[in-house]
């Protein structure tokens, strides 16, 4: 259990960071306008990007082994990419416009969704791997 809040509040944390430095990927806040109620909207999307990660990523992984070895895992960009297009139809799904990505909607999606996708997923995974290192350091996770 503690192991899972911790991962939610990398994610949340990561979330944060991938809105701030991409324009093309925003969050709404869930309920208001209030600052908690954006701070429950990242905790709740950051809890449908660990579910995904931890629950469809793998199966994903296996499924795509040669693609691994041919790309030599460059492949991998493009399926964290597709896991946070991913986030945005769950979310969005909860509430229309939670999470979105441009270029990404109803209509389905383009190309640039997709590459704004893979450069927040870049974002996403640098900023979990360093979180999640401190976190490892302060014998927390």
């Amino acid at each position: 259990m503690k192991r899972f809040l911790v991962g939610t509040i990398v994610n949340s944390l990561g979330l944060w960071l991938v809105t701030t430095l991409i324009p093309a990927i925003k969050i709404s806040p869930w309920g208001g306008s209030g600052i908690w109620n954006l701070i429950g909207s990242y905790v709740v999307v950051g809890m449908i990007f660990g579910l995904v990660t931890s629950i469809i990523a793998p199966v994903i992984k296996v499924l795509a082994f040669p693609l691994y070895l041919l790309t030599f895992g460059l492949i991998s960009v493009v399926i964290n990419g597709a896991m946070l297009l991913l986030v945005s139809y769950l979310s969005s799904a909860i509430k229309a416009g939670a999470f979105s990505i441009a270029g990404f909607g109803a209509a389905g999606a383009s190309n640039t969704a997709l590459g704004w996708a893979m450069l927040g997923a870049l974002v996403m995974s640098l900023s979990t791997f360093i979180a999640r290192s401190a976190f490892k350091a302060m014998k927390l996770l």
